[in-house]
Parts: structure tokens; sequence; C-alpha cells
């Protein structure tokens, strides 16, 4: 029998840790009130479609297959990042996010109505703004999605995956 290949363990744990991410935002939704603006909700999404790549390339018994669906993964975390950039530096200092790229993605693909305790817009971005331990929401995000794209890459260029 041979081991698990570290990208497939990798590529489940970036799954995890991405559905992970999606269930602190509703905690700190649900449970501490802590409303989410359109970026908040965008980035959401981008983790959930992050969450389901990386665990059915981590599920697929093929490397090239794995490969494919981990370069996938990398420019869905690059779009994270600059989520959470433009968040950070532009949406927040402004008093309205409605219609801009991020309500427009949501409201487009009928998310907000089909699941709104997931996806609903329940915060302007400025009065959305909050830190967890001294460090902007925004910021946690962008780390989050920084690592996976890095790690999604280094799975998609390894050559050593074997099959499970």
């Amino acid at each position: 029998m041979t081991a698990q290949s570290p990208s497939r363990k990798v590529l489940a744990l970036l799954g995890l840790a991405c559905a992970g991410a999606v269930g602190a935002a509703l905690v700190s939704q649900h449970q501490f009130g802590m409303e989410p603006c359109p970026w908040c909700i965008l980035q959401r999404l981008l983790f959930i479609v992050i969450a389901v790549v990386c665990l059915v390339a981590a599920a697929l018994p093929s490397p090239p297959a794995r490969r494919a669906l981990a370069v996938l993964a990398v420019p869905v975390a690059a779009s994270g990042v600059a989520a959470a950039l433009w968040q950070h530096f532009v949406a927040a200092k402004s008093s309205s996010c409605a219609l801009t790229l991020a309500d427009r993605i949501v409201s487009g693909l009928g998310l907000d109505t089909r699941w709104p305790e997931v996806f609903e817009v329940r915060a302007s971005c400025a009065d959305a703004a909050t830190t967890l331990v001294g460090v902007p929401y925004e910021f946690w995000s962008l780390a989050l999605f920084a690592l996976v794209g890095v790690l999604a890459l280094a799975c998609a260029l390894s050559r050593r995956q074997r099959l499970a």
C-alpha cells in the first residue's frame, strides 16, 4: 500500500482551512453580530470555491487531475487577495459599497436570495470594518488567500505525487 502523497494532504488541508474560514465568518456574523459587506460576502464565495476545488482535487486518484485543480485554485486565491486589499484600502473608506463589483457578482449569481443566511449583504463596507486581535478581518482573509495560493501553486508544480 502506498502512502498518501503530500500534495493530496496539503490540498485537503487547504480545502478544510477555507471551509473553516467561512464557518468562522458565519459564527462571527450570527453569534457576534458582525454583519458582512459585499466584499466580505465575495470573499466567502471565493473561499467556498477554493474549498470545493481543493477537496475534490485531494479526492482524485489522478495526479495530473489534482495538479490541474490546484492550478485552478491559484487565480481564485489571487482574486481573494485582491478583494481583501480592495475592501481594506478602498471600500472600507466609503460610506456606501452598493453596486460595486462584489455586490454585482453576489446579486448576479442570486446567492443573496437563495441563501441569505450566508450570502446576504447586511452592512456597508465602512460599517463592517472590524478587527480580530487588532488586525482587520480582511487581512486575516488576505493571509489565508495568500497561503492557499502559494501552497496550491506548490501542489500544482509538484511532480512527486503518487497514487494513493
